[in-house]
């Protein structure tokens, strides 16, 4: 599990691609779960809390680019 500080220092694509992986990592234990019995149930709950703090990482970098753009759209007018 990799932590937030450590997810920053990620550009966009990056974080894209982990939260990608992170996401069929998440479907694959689903399936096992369902399918047959899963050694550390635990690992859901960790990888769904891995692919909050990346969507929120990039939510917020989103957040932060409208905003400059409304700054420097202001600053302009």
């Amino acid at each position: 599990m990799t932590k937030a500080a450590e997810l920053r220092d990620h550009n966009d694509e990056q974080l894209d691609l982990l939260l990608k992986e992170t996401q069929q990592h998440l479907f694959r234990l689903r399936l096992q779960s369902e399918t047959e019995r899963l050694e550390a149930p635990s690992e859901i709950i960790k990888a769904r809390r891995e692919v909050a703090r990346i969507k929120t990482i990039l939510r917020l970098r989103e957040i932060e680019r409208e905003r400059s753009a409304v700054a420097a759209a202001a600053t302009t007018s």
